[in-house]
């Protein structure tokens, strides 16, 4: 089974490629993966980098058998150049499409944090996209918030070690830092941290997800064809839209 994972949803464009290669001993699988900085460039770069991924792994494109994109939520653009390009792919190979949460794709590789884990992506106007999670397991909704209702949201859920102290925060996403800065005088008993790779692409944690869904049948997960991103607020565009039609 070859997967090709597509992530726009942030700053960072990521492509990860998973391939079967026939070994003596039965099938192994081959992993590729490339980023790009390329901040609103992700239209520019994005089928380039599938196609150099898939020359680089010896295959065609008409061998790949799944396509993956981010889910949501994100920068509006991003996701629709993500969704716009796993569409087509699945449309003209006639592959299964798999739509993944941006956030459950950020937080999986720190589900061996002991204790909360808080993706984060700056989500313009004093708010953050984010959910929280502890050892990969969601605890909220996804949210749309400023740094308070983040901080009285963990307030409600965090525990207490047998020493008495808070269990800890770490941060990841490309917004970790700035919200980081934000909730240090909010959570003054807490300690916060933010991940090394905070910034990294997550197209290698969108295709582990979406492998997992596909292994273990799950439908719901798979041909999201004629679905869209999921959006947490309407775009500037929407509500100046909206503004105009109400003062005619």
């Amino acid at each position: 089974m070859n997967i090709l994972a597509l992530d726009t949803a942030g700053p960072v464009l990521s492509v990860a490629l998973e391939t079967q290669a026939d070994a003596a001993d039965g099938e192994s699988s081959n992993f590729w993966y490339t980023e790009v900085d390329a901040g609103r460039r992700h239209s520019e770069f994005l089928m380039a980098c599938a196609d150099w991924l898939c020359k680089s792994a010896g295959i065609k494109p008409e061998n790949l058998d799944i396509v993956a994109c981010m889910q949501g939520p994100g920068s509006f653009t991003g996701l629709r150049i993500g969704f716009s390009a796993a569409k087509g792919i699945a449309l003209a190979l006639g592959i299964p499409l798999v739509a993944i949460s941006t956030l459950d794709c950020m937080a999986a590789p720190l589900s061996f944090w002991p204790g909360i884990t808080l993706p984060a992506m700056d989500a313009k106007k004093g708010c953050f996209f984010t959910a929280l999670y502890r050892q990969g397991q969601r605890l909220t909704t996804d949210m749309d918030a400023p740094p308070e209702s983040i901080a009285a949201e963990i307030a409600k859920i965090q525990n207490s070690t047998i020493e008495g102290t808070i269990e800890s925060i770490v941060l990841t996403g490309c917004g970790a830092h700035m919200l980081f800065s934000r909730l240090a005088g909010l959570l003054p008993q807490t300690s916060l941290c933010v991940s090394p790779d905070f910034k990294k692409g997550r197209s290698g944690g969108l295709l582990k997800i979406a492998k997992y869904n596909i292994l273990h049948k799950d439908k719901t997960k798979l041909d999201r064809i004629y679905t869209g991103p999921v959006y947490l607020r309407k775009s500037d565009a929407e509500l100046h839209t909206g503004k105009a039609k109400t003062s005619l």
